[in-house]
């Protein structure tokens, strides 16, 4: 890719880029959100036709014209997208050959579909029948699925965006093992990623790209390559401290969680959550660590105001008194706030701006007698804006159009204006750089200085060490084992895990 500029509504978000990719290598793409990368691989494989943007791209020599995503995809350029591109209620054969048919006679044909689905989930180490719903198997199996879907379309150059973001430590290392074997057979990777020790792992070249310009070009082959340089390529300056020190000193029991039971919501004969106990102070951050499925997000969701699960039972105490949180509304109303893992599906409204998205669960203090005080509104949200430094064109802007780890922002933002004594945060930093994530780390830790109390769930051991004052390891719907920050430890919150479900097989 050669000299690539893109404007957005008159702002740069690629600067005369360059980009060189060698044939059979992982080249990995890295930058803090809002860097350009995504624009930049949606230039290469036509969502960005040619004439949105100037600068050429040549293929094996070649110059290339993409008008359209099916212009690439016959040069065998192939993008996954971070929000994966599967329809739920088809099987995993229909999704493979979506828009890519197996026809005979003018009819599709059922027989070849099945046994060429088959061949390709065997390709990419996928133990599920071709026939089976794609809603019924969970996100590390369905990225598979989207790369043998890329497969079906005779790949040469696979490009592959956060495919780990929603991923667990295990399903992450064998979709990584499944890249470097397709190197072997000849494909060529762009891996965007902002869990750096994978790109380290298996990346032969990496681009920094910063403001849309590239910044640095390594390779490993002759550069050393490391996080910290990394980072320093991708913000601009040396982050010393991932996580921002903060003094903890948690008060009096503020939130209170005792034998805890909902049923799953599909399955109602089935225990879900069982009996789960556990609390959080004044001004203390307390961590859910578990595998992907251990029921951390369903026990959160239950607690709020009953968003998730049947035949709730149990007790909910805040300040000593009982809460009963019938919907999501008596949650709020009792200073409950619940931040979703899933931003986009359930935490903005894409195409609405971002101050009615701020300004969504607080509507009520902005009224006067039933009728929003706009001027009010605005001043907010402008103040909001600016104290978590939402980068953006204005407040008027959609929030489609922002970056990821701003979209973040706004999703907090939305939440801390409805003015929680209790947060609950669902995988905070998913998918979003080191700088973006440091920032929201700030606000963490301002927040637990006021007083308020935090609720973290996340799939990233590190963070949880690096911000909780205690952990809770949940498994299997049940809480296995609680360690306060100085015995807390990835080895040991395994081994709680291990042992627990040792113990339950029994």
């Amino acid at each position: 890719m050669r000299n690539i500029s893109k404007h957005f509504y008159g702002v740069i978000a690629l600067d005369s880029v360059n980009l060189t990719v060698q044939n059979r290598e992982i080249h990995a793409i890295v930058g803090e959100n809002g860097a350009g990368k995504s624009t930049l691989m949606k230039v290469l494989s036509g969502v960005h036709a040619h004439g949105s943007y100037t600068g050429d791209i040549f293929l094996n020599g070649e110059k290339c014209v993409f008008s359209s995503i099916r212009e690439s995809e016959k040069q065998g350029i192939v993008i996954i997208h971070q929000e994966l591109a599967l329809v739920p209620y088809l099987s995993i054969a229909e999704n493979i050959f979506l828009g890519n048919e197996r026809v005979s006679r003018g009819l599709i044909d059922w027989n070849q579909s099945i046994s060429e689905a088959d061949k390709l989930l065997k390709k990419v180490g996928l133990n599920e029948k071709a026939t089976t719903l794609v809603d019924n198997i969970g996100v590390g199996k369905q990225q598979l699925v989207e790369i043998a879907k890329a497969l079906s379309k005779e790949v040469k150059l696979l490009i592959l965006d956060e495919p780990t973001a929603a991923l667990n430590d295990e399903e992450s290392n064998k979709l990584l093992d499944l890249l470097l074997s397709l190197k072997e057979q000849g494909i060529t990777s762009i891996l965007i990623s902002h869990k750096l020790n994978e790109i380290e792992r298996v990346a032969d070249s990496i681009t920094v790209i910063r403001d849309g310009m590239v910044i640095d070009n390594l390779h490993k082959s002759t550069d050393k390559i490391d996080e910290d340089r990394i980072i320093r390529s991708m913000v601009g300056r040396e982050i010393v401290d991932r996580f921002p020190a903060r003094k903890s000193h948690p008060g009096e029991i503020i939130f209170e969680v005792r034998d805890w039971t909902v049923y799953h919501p599909q399955h109602t004969d089935k225990v879900a959550i069982d009996k789960v106990n556990f609390n959080v102070r004044k001004g203390e951050v307390i961590g859910f660590a578990g595998l992907m499925g251990a029921g951390r997000t369903e026990i959160a969701m239950s607690v709020f105001g009953k968003a998730w699960g049947v035949k709730h039972s149990g007790h909910i105490l805040k300040e000593g008194r009982e809460l009963h949180l019938h919907n999501v509304t008596d949650a709020i109303d009792n200073g409950i706030a619940y931040v979703t893992e899933d931003r986009k599906g359930y935490g903005l409204i894409l195409i609405n701006d971002i101050m009615r998205n701020l300004t969504l669960t607080s509507l009520r203090s902005f009224s006067r007698r039933g009728i929003i005080d706009s001027n009010e509104e605005v001043m907010t949200s402008h103040d909001y804006k600016d104290k978590l430094n939402i980068k953006c064109h204005g407040i008027e802007q959609k929030v489609e159009d922002l970056s990821g780890g701003n979209q973040q922002k706004v999703v907090l933002g939305k939440w801390i204006m409805s003015k929680p004594d209790i947060l609950i945060l669902d995988e905070p930093t998913r998918g979003i750089d080191v700088g973006a994530k440091y920032e929201i780390y700030n606000i963490i830790n301002a927040l637990v200085m006021e007083g308020k109390s935090v609720i973290m769930i996340s799939s990233e051991m590190p963070e949880l060490l690096g911000m909780c004052d205690r952990i809770y390891v949940v498994t299997e719907g049940r809480i296995a084992g609680e360690f306060p920050k100085s015995e807390a430890s990835q080895e040991g919150i395994m081994k709680c895990i291990i042992t627990h479900q040792r113990e339950r097989s029994i």
